[in-house]
């Protein structure tokens, strides 16, 4: 089998997914070190290529780089292979983890020890919003997008389908002009996207089905609509898992408890808020993607239903998320040469960055005013500490995520 001589590959990959730490960035400088200087699968400029080529696609970019690594190698079949093997490590751990959560709900020592996960989680996420701001806001237009969409966003948080709308204007806004990034002379060839069908089918059909079956009250139709759900957040997230992160928790946390849902909707999939901030907290201390926490979100969404729908519920999780990010970067790939010579993508993608460090702020600020009083007054002071010194340990030292979250959980049991 003409696989079997790409077995090193796969067990690079495989030690890659079981060392790497630090979200997309810490995957990267890992890659370089593997992929380009070890092993020589690519050299440094197209890792930076592949890099900048999936910043632009929805999705998980640094499971989008790996899989065009195994693409170049190997074709198809072990561009397949290779996301199979970087994603499964996580994906199981975070899986697993969803089942040890309810052991945790009854006892209270173990539960105490994971009481600053939610403080760290907006730790995370303010310094993820720092650094996109450093990266994505650079002139007048940026930051107008930039506030809009964070006034929007909070006011709006509820409603599903803002962050769509406001990423596709964010896009439109910065085409308005020209100048910072003029289109070049050489003119593109025409793009064939057919290839792109599929991803349209599935994401068209997972729509439909899932609003029959709530329509219908359709039996069992949780695990449609968890599909639905979690491939349309694999569709549209720009920014990484912490993005994802905070579109979940307004998609399984906070909407299924407005009125509105309650009345017309009232089996939407749900998740425990104290659930949810456990496994948005401990996703940093696995290696492999962020996304992986998909899994996790699926297990506990089927949790009250038995071992047996939970399991499918991480099973769902973990494709739904992966299944569009592997879709867009393999048919879009091979047009990419002809891709980037239209301007308008890098105009869009200006405006797209704005808009998700508008939503990463807005997110933020949402999920501080969701800490109930009752957790301000028992150790609010502890709350803002934790959450000031995870954004300053990320920022100001080299402390991987890992002993972050270390730190948190010993805290939570000292104190």
């Amino acid at each position: 089998m003409v696989l079997i001589r790409h077995i090193p590959f796969l067990r690079a990959v495989f030690l890659h997914s079981l060392t790497a730490f630090g979200g997309p960035q810490g995957h990267i400088g890992m890659m370089l070190k593997t992929f380009v200087t070890q092993r020589r699968d690519l050299t440094q400029e197209e890792l930076m290529e592949y890099n900048a080529f999936c910043q632009m696609l929805p999705g998980a970019s640094s499971t989008q780089v790996l899989t065009l690594i195994g693409y170049k190698r190997g074709g198809l079949p072990l561009a397949i292979l290779t996301l199979i093997v970087w994603i499964l490590p996580a994906c199981t751990l975070m899986g697993a983890l969803s089942f040890l959560v309810r052991y945790f709900e009854h006892h209270d020592g173990e539960q105490a020890v994971l009481k600053y996960i939610a403080p760290m989680t907006i730790g995370f996420l303010a310094y993820a919003s720092t650094i996109a701001f450093r990266l994505a806001i650079h002139n007048t237009i940026t930051r107008v997008i930039m506030v809009m969409c964070t006034i929007l966003s909070l006011a709006f948080f509820k409603i599903p389908w803002m962050i769509p709308l406001l990423i596709v204007i964010g896009g439109f806004v910065t085409n308005l002009s020209d100048r910072r990034i003029p289109q070049g002379n050489e003119v593109p060839k025409k793009i064939k996207w057919g290839n792109i069908w599929l991803f349209a089918f599935i994401f068209i059909m997972a729509g439909v089905l899932s609003e029959q079956a709530r329509k219908y009250d359709w039996p069992n139709r949780r695990p449609i609509n968890l599909f639905e759900n979690t491939y349309r957040f694999g569709s549209i997230v720009f920014g990484g898992g912490q993005v994802l992160v905070a579109l979940m928790y307004e998609q399984f946390v906070i909407r299924p408890e407005s009125e509105k849902v309650i009345q017309k909707n009232p089996n939407a999939v749900k998740i425990d808020r104290e659930a949810f901030y456990t496994g948005a907290g401990l996703v940093r201390a696995i290696p492999g993607p962020v996304f992986s926490i998909a899994a996790f979100m699926g297990g506990m969404a089927m949790s009250d239903r038995g071992t047996g729908w939970q399991v499918i519920g991480c099973i769902i999780g973990t494709v739904a998320i992966f299944l569009p990010s592997a879709l867009l970067v393999l048919f879009f790939f091979p047009v990419w040469s002809n891709l980037k010579k239209y301007a308008v993508v890098f105009r869009a993608l200006e405006g797209i960055n704005a808009t998700v460090v508008g939503f990463l702020v807005a997110s933020t600020l949402y999920m501080i005013k969701d800490i109930s009083m009752t957790e301000w007054v028992d150790h609010g002071w502890m709350n803002t500490i934790v959450m000031v010194g995870t954004w300053l340990m990320l920022y100001y030292s080299r402390l991987p995520s890992p002993i972050i979250v270390i730190i948190c959980l010993v805290l939570g049991y000292l104190f």
